[in-house]
């Protein structure tokens, strides 16, 4: 998608050829449309990067529409252009096929309010415990998010409270405490004017692998397998051969097997870390 600028006729409007020209935000953008063929491993690359992004956002969209609102305020973006902005460009990680979000600079907020400190998370029988200091303004309003990775969830608390009550439990099943969770805050003043910076208070659980994860690792060790046998026959025939291809069916489907298990590999998500 590009920005389409006015023409001294004005903003285009319609499809044209496989261009399609509309309006998005009060803006003039264009798209083209049709078959765009085979992507390149970049382009691949780009539409993980997007499918990660928004698996995260679209489960904290009650969280960011207040957390983004002042910043979007007065702009031709709103709260989930920012949010997805911001995790696309600074909170992932890894490289394609085995991109994923680094929860530890993800951002939720903007603003120039006094940021939270000495930031804590406890887990109690019942929930997690967050606590910070106090000092500020007393009537700051608390915001905080529970990430859920594994179920790919959020737990939002809009109002969790005042600046100056130092704490605040968030209760929670045993299935989600035994999870994973990601924890942020950020302070709201009290007539919604201004907001601080959010902040990763952390983690708790640590690291766990979803089913799904755990079958792609599973796969791709299994196809490494195949691959590193092939692999060790195909070259060691070169070696033999003084770096020449040797000229016989035979070999000729065992490179052809290793050039396609090499793509799958690098095309396969489940890649160790």
């Amino acid at each position: 998608m590009a920005k389409a600028s006015n023409g001294p006729l004005g903003a285009l409007n319609g499809k044209l050829r496989n261009l399609v020209f509309y309006m998005l935000n009060g803006q003039p953008v264009v798209r083209t449309i049709g078959d765009p063929g085979k992507p390149s491993r970049n382009q691949l690359a780009n539409r993980q990067a997007m499918s990660v992004t928004m698996g995260l956002v679209s489960g904290i969209t009650d969280f960011t529409s207040v957390s983004f609102e002042l910043e979007a305020k007065g702009t031709v973006r709103n709260a989930h252009n920012l949010a997805t902005s911001y995790i696309k460009k600074l909170a992932l990680k890894g490289e394609y096929p085995n991109i994923s979000v680094d929860y530890s600079k993800v951002i939720l907020s903007n603003g120039s309010l006094p940021c939270a400190v000495d930031l804590k998370i406890e887990k109690k029988e019942k929930g997690v415990l967050l606590s910070w200091d106090a000092a500020g303004s007393d009537d700051d309003i608390v915001m905080i998010l529970l990430c859920h990775p594994l179920k790919k969830r959020a737990t939002s608390c809009i109002n969790a409270g005042r600046r100056d009550a130092g704490s605040y439990f968030i209760g929670l099943g045993e299935d989600y405490l035994d999870e994973p969770i990601e924890a942020y805050i950020c302070f709201r003043a009290a007539d919604g004017k201004a907001i601080s910076n959010s902040a990763y208070v952390g983690n708790l659980n640590g690291e766990m692998k979803s089913p799904e994860k755990l079958e792609q690792n599973k796969k791709y060790q299994l196809l490494k397998q195949r691959f590193d046998v092939v692999s060790a026959d195909y070259l060691q025939q070169l070696k033999d051969n003084f770096g020449q291809r040797v000229d016989s069916k035979a070999f000729r489907s065992l490179e052809k097997e290793y050039e396609v298990l090499k793509d799958k590999l690098e095309n396969l998500p489940g890649k160790p870390g």
